[in-house]
């Protein structure tokens, strides 16, 4: 455009040299110009603005979907690995690298492409000019492309780096505040303190490397420009000696080669740029390469509630948990043929349990109760053997229509940040005012909800820390019952409240466990001694099985089990101790 308007500040007064479109009326010549300028400058904000607009709502779009995949994605993974990467270290990937991930597009198409445009165009120029220049222009190229490898290319793993401690940092911080009633209780603030500020000090110290490696690109431009610009000056002012160039020529050259080492500065800057965003790509992708729960497992027969009537059998089933190993290792354990299972938790264990009945699991801590639900509840597929609902196995059920079947109530009740209402009502989409009522009066939970702020729409707060441990549990039981599971699993439901409170979820048990397949663990002989059948588990295996009275009579494990339970307490300076 500058020698647009020199031609015509030169040109304007020679006759003739003007187009026959445009006037030869140097005053009007000089508007029409003008006018030109604002024009090509409105149409460059304009075409600036729309381009930048349509890639920020591009990468946007793209960011959401993004993490709806990476999210979709995660809440599939298997139980063992979910616990492995803890949810604030999945939180914190699904909120930073999903959305960096996206920013890449922006990185990728639009500086980069502005900046080849303009270097196409000044290449051409050069080539005008001198062709020899031109090769000069030219000969920067492999300079550009040594210092990508040389120094960005060394910028993504160091990225990835720091993005995997950080992940750990969010983990600890969501830990620490999730068990601060611990860590208050034992004093440990300061601890925990230090050990969050060490993983901090450690991504510090790495951003600081990072931005070292980043700014190498920086001062190598900074130093590699006036020694272009040094050598041109020598050349172009030998050829202004020898009579081959003009001193107008080597200025316009000048200035062009500014304009070819801008884009090229542009470039390197954003190949940077992009190599962090490419390093949080490598995660989500990692994260989106984790195989699904049961993910070569057919897809199986959807079962409806008035269909299924509730037998469960485990048939010779053994099982072992997965061993938790990061990637890299898993990948090499895998690679060596060493075995991805760790010790067997069950042995060879068979039971026939019949429409309606309530199985009550004894034992000692680590023998098995829990995993034989979770094995029923089919949170995992036995390495051996297998588990049949009405004489089908499982493996070939639908996975989300057989945990619909389910209803779950364990002695650690999670509840939702929310409202009395959407936490009963959780168990079931579209479920009505009256449904939710109902069920909360089966779990006798209706007096104290009453008593509430707001009654319903009372907000509990983080995992109910409004309400006791008795009024989640009959939460819980509401959201069970409105469920109207045809197999229940109620794991130690009752073993950490008081009589009064056990009291009231004795009698809503009786209400949800009515007609339904139950699966009981506990250790309170109030608990257990109801079931229809108690199944006693030791190291992994079933060692006595039958009613209260029977075990009690035969005198063995089961006898034992409660003589430890019920033997009175010796409490010094008391009346078992004098």
């Amino acid at each position: 455009m500058g020698l647009l308007v020199n031609k015509v500040l030169v040109g304007a007064a020679q006759p003739g040299w003007a187009p026959a479109f445009l006037p030869t009326d140097p005053k009007r010549l000089l508007w029409v110009v003008a006018a030109a300028l604002v024009a090509i400058a409105v149409t460059e904000s304009v075409v600036n603005l729309s381009g930048r607009w349509m890639l920020t709502r591009i990468t946007r779009v793209l960011a959401a979907d993004i993490k709806r995949r990476a999210f979709t994605h995660a809440v599939r993974l298997p139980l063992h690995r979910i616990h492995q990467l803890k949810s604030g270290g999945l939180t914190a990937l699904l909120r930073e690298d999903a959305g960096t991930v996206a920013d890449l597009t922006f990185g990728l198409f639009y500086n980069p492409w502005g900046a080849i445009v303009q270097l196409l165009g000044t290449l051409f120029v050069l080539a005008a000019i001198d062709w020899r220049m031109l090769v000069g222009g030219i000969a920067l190229m492999p300079i550009v492309f040594y210092t990508h490898r040389t120094w960005i290319g060394r910028i993504r793993p160091v990225r990835r780096d720091i993005k995997a401690v950080m992940m750990q940092a969010d983990s600890h911080a969501t830990e620490t505040f999730g068990g601060m009633r611990v860590v208050r209780a034992f004093g440990r603030e300061a601890a925990e303190s230090a050990r969050y500020a060490r993983r901090n000090n450690l991504v510090a110290r790495q951003e600081i490397f990072a931005w070292w490696m980043s700014r190498g690109i920086d001062v190598a431009w900074q130093v590699f420009i006036p020694l272009a610009s040094a050598g041109v000056v020598l050349y172009a002012g030998s050829e202004v000696l020898a009579g081959r160039l003009s001193p107008g020529d080597v200025a316009m050259f000048v200035l062009y080669l500014t304009m070819l080492l801008g884009p090229l500065s542009t470039l390197a800057g954003t190949s940077a740029a992009v190599q962090t965003q490419l390093a949080a790509l490598d995660r989500v992708l990692d994260l989106l390469a984790e195989p699904v729960e049961f993910e070569n497992v057919p897809e199986g027969v959807r079962l409806a509630r008035d269909q299924v009537r509730g037998r469960v059998t485990l048939d010779n089933v053994t099982f072992a948990y997965p061993k938790l190993r990061k990637k890299g290792e898993q990948d090499a354990a895998e690679q060596a043929g060493e075995a991805s299972f760790g010790s067997p938790v069950l042995h060879e264990v068979s039971l026939d349990v019949q429409p309606g009945e309530t199985i009550a699991l004894v034992g000692p801590s680590g023998s098995g109760k829990t995993t034989f639900c979770n094995l029923v509840a089919r949170f995992y597929d036995p390495q051996h053997g297998r588990v049949l609902l009405d004489g089908r196995d499982v493996r070939g059920i639908d996975v989300q229509g057989f945990r619909s079947l389910l209803g779950v109530v364990e002695q650690d009740v999670f509840l939702f940040d929310g409202t009395v209402a959407e936490n009963i009502g959780y168990a079931r989409r579209g479920a009505t005012t009256g449904q939710i009522v109902a069920a909360a009066k089966a779990a006798n939970a209706e007096e104290f909800i009453a008593d509430l702020d707001r009654g319903y729409e009372t907000m509990i707060g983080e995992r109910g820390v409004r309400l006791s441990g008795g009024q989640k549990q009959r939460i819980a039981i509401a959201r069970a019952l409105l469920a109207d599971p045809a197999i229940l699993i109620l794991d130690e439901a009752t073993s950490s409240l008081d009589t009064e409170s056990e009291a009231y979820i004795q009698e809503s048990l009786r209400h949800l466990t009515r007609g339904r397949t139950t699966f009981v663990i506990a250790h309170r002989l109030s608990t257990v001694r109801d079931a229809d059948r108690i199944v006693v588990l030791d190291h992994g295996r079933i060692v006595e099985i039958g009613p209260h009275e029977q075990l009690l009579a035969a005198g063995g494990r089961y006898a034992a089990f409660l003589a430890r339970q019920l033997e009175p307490q010796t409490i010094p300076g008391g009346p078992a101790d004098r």
